[in-house]
């Protein structure tokens, strides 16, 4: 029996360590003889710094980081199913208007203001932190990298990619290199070293010269590229964020003829970034000329469908000459540091009121909104200055008007070939002088009293263009003077735009870089052949690469075919 397996023999130390079979293994070990019992792995306990320092490095890692983006990108989703008052208030009210139920849970989770959102804000912030987290030591690293000499040549390159040997001796020249003659002389170990230190530079690396073998590397502008693309990132995220609180949005409906002034009176809605000031609107003048829509004529199927539209318009910045341009679908006009875009179309009613006592009360042109395809369109006139009593009047347009089945009128075609338009008239207070705002597209008839319409002695009145009815009860009369085209305007500012754009190309070169400059290292060695007095020697050449890189040993031997020709030596087949 052993020492160590007999239990007579067992000697321990004061500290319990069994020096008998293993002076240097502690009792406590796995295969001691002496178990002291244990309530499992101690490990040390992080401190408040500890801590810190756990969680920067989780933060600033380059999967958070990736994680991050994926989250921002899932986080703006929201912003493209519902409306967003910065960009369509009116859509956030009829949202409201027709999901009563959801629009509260929605409004407190700040979903109709996605992109300014508490949660938004904080996957935009986190993921800025930790890009530059990211950034900032890769950068030093990179840059005393970029300082370091390239490393000592391995002693055996047979165990690297690309390996090849070629021998240097009498029978093997060629005649054709530098400083050497199939005649003469096997050409040096320096001279062959010196100008495999030339065709490396000629090739791009960065090189350093080991007694009789060469090291070079390249690819630095890999990481180079890396890291311009995460910078570009962060300028992208700071661009839009700063860039962001001196721009603003406004929308303007603009019938034809009429003229846009950009003033902060002239917009129908203005959201404008936190920064923004009155003086940020740079003054100019937009005209809609005419409006013209293309539909569909052959297409049975797809009759009516519109094809194409767009707007002329002529635009004059202050001091400037009119300039007359077309505006269309993803077409925006730029005028002023502004971008105009063409958001939606539809009629304008012109019309003339008389009160009851023949005074004109009311000459305007008003947009009906569009409820259908066909453009059925539905709109509001309100006449306060009406006597004896102000006048409330609810109008539907039919651009191609037709009766249906139970007699009820609808459009057919969105073109205007048979123009009708129908009113339902109501007289009473408006309550347009309660301090109250009210909207222009709609009509509360609570307290009014219908006069025409399907709830009155007289049946809605019906009109063509140019024909003039006379109101119930002594009311007045309404002339409907013609049909006009609107446009519904966004007018963009955003003084980031460059920018983003300079930032977002730089950031695609980065990656690009980053994707297809190959990161390598390669050696030229000189090895004396063993039992030679003829100054005879072999050339080794191999490479290494970081990462993925499959045309390395066709580098290799690139390089190799180009130094052997440069010194006269023929390639081994």
């Amino acid at each position: 029996m052993s020492p160590r397996s007999d239990p007579t023999n067992d000697v321990t130390d004061e500290s319990g360590a069994d020096v008998a079979s293993d002076p240097q293994r502690p009792s406590d070990h796995v295969d001691g003889t002496a178990q002291a019992p244990s309530d499992g792995v101690n490990q040390p306990k992080l401190g408040v710094v500890g801590y810190v320092r756990y969680f920067w490095r989780q933060l600033t890692s380059m999967r958070t980081a990736l994680f991050l983006l994926m989250m921002l990108a899932l986080a703006a989703i929201p912003g493209s199913l519902v409306p967003q008052r910065t960009a369509d208030p009116n859509g956030v009210v009829q949202y409201k208007a027709d999901h009563t139920t959801l629009y509260p849970i929605l409004d407190k989770l700040q979903v109709f203001d996605t992109y300014t959102s508490v949660w938004f804000s904080a996957i935009y912030l986190l993921l800025f932190v930790s890009l530059i987290g990211c950034i900032i030591p890769r950068t030093r690293h990179h840059w005393q990298a970029l300082r370091t000499r390239p490393p000592k040549t391995p002693a055996r390159l047979t165990r690297l990619a690309g390996f090849r040997s070629a021998a240097v001796q009498a029978d093997t020249l060629t005649g054709g290199g530098s400083g050497t003659d199939a005649t003469t002389s096997l050409p040096s170990v320096d001279h062959a070293i010196s100008r495999a230190t030339a065709v490396l530079k000629r090739s791009g690396y960065r090189v350093e010269r080991f007694g009789d073998s060469v090291s070079a590397e390249r690819g630095y502008l890999r990481e180079t590229g890396n890291l311009v693309f995460h910078a570009a990132l962060v300028g992208v995220l700071v661009a839009v964020g700063i860039g962001g609180g001196f721009g603003y949005t406004g929308q303007r409906l603009l019938v034809e003829g009429q003229t846009f002034s950009n003033v902060l009176g002239s917009y129908d809605s203005f959201n404008p970034g936190r920064w923004f000031q009155q003086t940020d609107l740079k003054g100019y003048n937009l005209t809609l000329d005419k409006f013209v829509t293309k539909y569909e004529e052959r297409n049975l199927n797809a009759l009516g469908q519109a094809l194409d539209y767009s707007a002329t318009v002529t635009s004059q910045e202050k001091g400037g000459t009119p300039k007359t341009t077309r505006l269309g679908v993803n077409d925006p006009l730029s005028v002023g540091g502004t971008n105009v875009y063409l958001l939606g179309n539809g009629y304008a009613m012109q019309v003339t009121v008389r009160d009851g006592e023949g005074r004109e009360a009311l000459t305007d042109t008003v947009p009906f909104l569009p409820q259908d395809a066909n453009y059925t369109s539905l709109g509001v006139i309100k006449v306060p200055d009406s006597k004896p009593d102000q006048l409330g009047i609810r109008g539907f347009f039919y651009p191609t008007a037709v009766k249906n089945a139970r007699g009820a009128f609808t459009s057919s075609y969105p073109d205007t070939e048979n123009p009708l338009l129908t009113l339902q008239v109501y007289t009473g207070n408006l309550g347009l002088d309660d301090g109250v705002p009210r909207s222009v597209y709609s009509l509360d008839t609570t307290g009014l009293k219908q006069i025409a319409g399907t709830d009155a002695a007289t049946a809605s009145l019906e009109l063509k263009p140019g024909q003039t009815k006379t109101l119930p009860d002594g009311a007045g009369s309404i002339t409907f003077d013609g049909v006009k085209r609107y446009v519904s305007l966004d007018v963009h500012h955003d003084p980031s735009q460059l920018w983003v754009g300079g930032f977002a190309i730089l950031s695609v070169l980065g990656l690009l870089t980053s994707l297809f400059v190959p990161r390598r290292r390669v050696w030229v060695k000189a090895v004396p052949r063993n039992g030679s007095d003829q100054g005879e020697y072999d050339l080794e050449y191999a490479g290494l690469a970081r990462g993925e890189d499959p045309n390395l040993e066709r580098a290799v031997a690139e390089i190799a075919n180009r130094h052997l020709s440069d010194l006269g030596v023929r390639m081994p087949s």
